[in-house]
């Protein structure tokens, strides 16, 4: 049952960086690729390590995985901001 939990849980984590992907190369202008980018690979990568961490089955492997997902959506966040601030002041206008 664990494994099958697991294995539900990558298989979505891993639809969601690919609908994150398929974002990035359709939608129009910088700030909805952002947007679907960020969303979808922060929510993608949560359910990775959800499913990682269930499969490990150990409490300290666990931990470091959560430590890792919320360093990674500390950093997309900020590199977004960043993307954003930079295509304002370049007037990208949406």
């Amino acid at each position: 049952m664990i494994n099958l939990l697991s294995s539900i849980l990558i298989v979505a984590g891993l639809f969601f960086y690919l609908a994150g992907s398929i974002g990035l190369l359709r939608l129009p202008d910088i700030y909805s690729r952002l947007h679907a980018l960020t969303k979808a690979d922060n929510l993608g990568l949560g359910l990775l390590i959800f499913g990682i961490a269930i499969h490990a089955q150990d409490l300290l492997t666990a931990l470091k995985l959560l430590l890792i997902w919320l360093a990674l959506l500390a950093a997309s966040a900020a590199s977004a901001q960043m993307i954003a601030r930079h295509a304002l002041r370049c007037e990208t206008r949406p």
